[in-house]
């Protein structure tokens, strides 16, 4: 109570002696929305005069001290967050559900209750941004740091009294059997939803690769047709390279005379297979040796017409990943298995 209010409540003033005014200042606001407090708090102002004074002295007092911060309360089981509203001043209060509502949504809620928010964030105490997919019963169980615009309030995490290992458990049942209803219930749209999404993904890829599959057709049987020509070119060069010999034994020379032109020829071919080895690090095989070249006539090839060969990969790689993707989840919704007697069906 007042100083000078109580004395007057007690026991009344003495005679001659000038009585104090109060005054009340200041006006209560209600919020304009539900859950909304008022920030300003009536006062009461004590004016006393007393005989030696010229002119009035005044003192303020609050019967209610307004805060700023932002505070975490439960009530009812939930959580309760109270903060100020920066442009309409306003204290507010966000009844929120842990185990479903992430911290994205609650930070727009927060935005779509104040239009003047621009920014909000949710930072941990030693400074990392929180992801907007995390729980807010994850958030809540640590101090954290919320961001509204330029202002950084530090709030804490309230105290919950510490459960019984019964209790626990059958919280944990809950919790277990909530979600397999959530599932139950859900389950099906998802699955459409991403079916949907997968077949416009399959659309969209189809799309991107069709001209190059166009390209990569013409390049391909350019590179197969130079690689055939060159095989038959290989044999014609080996049956020629016989007949001069068989012509240069018995019409021109002797055996005596080509024996030792036989013998080098076949050390060079030798010395040719052992330098092939050394440069590719793989033994000629003529179906290697084969598919090389024809990588080297693609490749060639595909640099003169500007085909990408990564980004027909990487295309490719998407578009298996998808169809592999959608063939597991058509086959549970029409079979009704689960994908392990499907695997085994396979």
């Amino acid at each position: 109570m007042l100083p000078g209010l109580g004395r007057a409540l007690r026991g009344g003033w003495r005679g001659g002696e000038p009585q104090p005014q109060v005054v009340l200042a200041g006006r209560a606001t209600r919020g304009r929305r539900a859950g909304c407090l008022p920030l300003p708090a009536p006062q009461v102002q004590l004016l006393r005069q007393t005989r030696s004074w010229i002119h009035q002295k005044g003192a303020f007092y609050s019967t209610l001290v307004p805060s700023d911060g932002v505070t975490v309360n439960y009530r009812y089981g939930l959580p309760v967050i109270t903060l100020t509203l920066p442009t309409r001043g306003e204290r507010c209060q966000f009844t929120v559900k842990p185990m479903v509502v992430t911290v994205g949504a609650f930070l727009q809620d927060v935005q779509r209750e104040d239009k003047g928010i621009e920014k909000a964030e949710v930072f941990a105490t030693d400074g990392s941004k929180v992801s907007d997919t995390t729980l807010m019963e994850v958030l809540l169980m640590n101090d954290f740091k919320l961001v509204i615009n330029n202002t950084t309030h530090s709030v804490s995490a309230p105290k919950k009294d510490k459960l019984s290992s019964e209790h626990a458990t059958e919280m944990e049942d809950i919790k277990s059997l909530v979600h397999r209803l959530f599932v139950a219930v859900h389950i099906e749209d998802h699955q459409i939803r991403k079916e949907r999404e997968l077949l416009q993904k399959l659309e969209y890829l189809k799309e991107q690769l069709l001209p190059l599959e166009q390209m990569k057709a013409r390049i391909t049987d350019s590179a197969d047709a130079k690689t055939t020509r060159l095989l038959w070119v290989g044999l014609a060069l080996m049956s020629t390279q016989g007949g001069a010999l068989a012509w240069l034994t018995w019409w021109v020379y002797s055996w005596d005379i080509m024996e030792p032109v036989t013998y080098f020829i076949t050390y060079g071919s030798a010395m040719a297979f052992y330098a092939y080895f050394i440069l590719t690090k793989q033994d000629y095989i003529y179906p290697g040796a084969k598919d090389r070249q024809f990588l080297h006539y693609f490749y060639r090839k595909s640099k003169s017409q500007c085909f990408s060969v990564q980004q027909y990969n990487k295309l490719k790689e998407d578009l298996a990943e998808a169809e592999e993707s959608l063939r597991r989840l058509r086959q549970p919704l029409q079979l009704r298995l689960p994908i392990q007697q499907i695997n085994e069906k396979d």
